[in-house]
This record gives structure tokens, C-alpha cells and sequence, in this order.
């Protein structure tokens, strides 16, 4: 299931989206690509750093509070940046139009921090020494927070939507099922990952709800205006 594009237009050009979408392909490019192994030893983000447990060796990078930050502008694959830089178009733009550039920039920011936070939590607690030595790495928290706060604002709008049941076919459907899907599949996903973390392959799937949740409860509190409505 993959989104295509929406049907809500924007008061002015998403600068800001834009911006953190380039980044995003700036650090995967030019940093990662050459050399992906080092740049996740460098700078991804372990949860085992934060209570010092990481097991022998396996401990990597600048420190936690500095990772926390910069593992949300790397990715593990083109097929995960793609992914991710797909959704922050399709729901970012309407997000950033009702919020302004400079609150939407911050809050992405805050939200991408606190899912982090969430993750390392319910590893350090549920997962045991292997999972929470798995790197982290992605913008997909902050994303996360971008379509909790698209489904409180724009419930109603519609999503061009791609299927894959044997052919692909496409439809639209509302945001509200669209990303309701989305959610009930990370947390499905995330308790698979709890119980065999060897198999989501540093997914932190706690930190896409974690960022859903802050997207619906914070984004009326930061929202300078209501987007616009769908255009048909």
C-alpha cells in the first residue's frame, strides 16, 4: 500500500518539507552511500547507550544524546529513503502549511526526539541486551508524527493509493483509513519486533506509533491555522 499524492492543495510552496527531504538524500548520498557501515557506526542510534549495557564491543558512535538527533536523517537502504521521503511529501506539506515553516521545522524536530525516547524505553524494558544494541536509524519517527498530525487535520481528504494483491491497482481512499491502516501494521509489527528483534532489522517500529500519537495530541497545540479543504 503506497501513497501516491492527495487531493489538498497549499496556501504557499512547503520550503521547509522540501528542505528536510534534501537533507535527508544530502546525508544518504554523499555520507552513507560510500561507506554504510561506517556511517551507522558513526552515528546511528543505539538504545543500549543510554543506560550503558550495550554488551562488550558493540557500542558505537558520538553518544546517545548526539545520535538521538542525527540517526533521524540517515536510513538503511535506498528502498527505506524512498519510502520515507514519499510519505514526508504526500502528508508534509498540508502539515507544515497549517502549522507555519518555523513551527513545523521544530515540532518535526521535538517529535522525532520523543519517539526516539518511546523506543528506547519499551526496548530497554521488553527487548533484553541483543535488541537494544541494534542501531537506529531513520526519519521515520518524525514522519510518524506528520501523519498523526495530517489525520487529526485533514481526516476527510483523499489518498491516491497504489496496491500490490498480485497486480497493482489504484484507488482513492480516505486518510483516515489510509493512515488507520498504517497504524494498526506498526503496531502489529512492533510486537513481532519486541519478541524477535533479530528479525526486524533495526526497525523501530515503537518509535512510528510513538510518533503517530505525538502527531494527534500536539499538532492543535502548534497548528497556526486550519490547512486548506480537498480540492475535489
Amino acid at each position: 500500500m503506497i501513497p501516491i499524492h492527495d487531493n489538498v492543495p497549499t496556501r504557499s510552496f512547503p520550503i521547509v518539507t522540501v528542505l528536510l527531504i534534501a537533507t535527508n538524500v544530502a546525508v544518504w548520498v554523499f555520507y552513507q552511500v560510500p561507506d554504510l557501515q561506517h556511517s551507522t557506526v558513526q552515528l546511528a542510534f543505539q538504545p543500549c547507550e543510554v543506560n550503558d549495557s550495550c554488551p562488550a564491543g558493540t557500542a558505537t558512535g558520538q553518544g546517545w544524546l548526539v545520535t538521538a538527533f542525527t540517526s533521524m536523517f540517515m536510513h538503511g537502504s535506498w528502498l527505506h529513503i524512498a519510502g520515507n521521503m514519499l510519505f514526508l511529501w504526500i502528508f508534509g506539506n498540508n502539515v507544515e502549511d497549517a502549522m507555519g515553516k518555523l513551527r513545523f521545522l521544530l515540532w518535526y524536530i521535538v517529535a522525532g526526539l520523543a519517539t526516539a525516547a518511546l523506543q528506547t524505553f519499551v526496548t530497554l524494558k521488553f527487548s533484553g541486551a541483543f535488541g537494544a544494541s541494534i542501531p537506529n536509524v531513520g526519519a521515520s519517527g518524525a514522519i510518524a508524527g506528520v501523519l498523526g498530525a495530517y489525520l487529526v487535520l485533514l481526516p476527510q481528504a483523499r489518498v491516491l493509493t497504489a496496491f500490490f494483491i498480485i497486480l497493482i491497482f489504484f484507488r482513492e481512499i480516505p486518510a483516515v483509513w489510509f493512515l488507520g491502516i498504517w497504524f494498526l501494521f506498526q503496531a502489529w509489527d512492533g510486537g513481532w519486533a519486541i519478541l524477535h528483534p533479530e528479525a526486524s532489522g533495526g526497525v523501530a517500529f515503537f518509535a512510528h506509533i510513538g510518533g503517530f500519537v505525538f502527531g494527534v495530541l500536539t499538532v492543535m497545540l502548534v497548528a497556526q491555522r486550519r490547512p486548506l479543504r480537498p480540492s475535489w
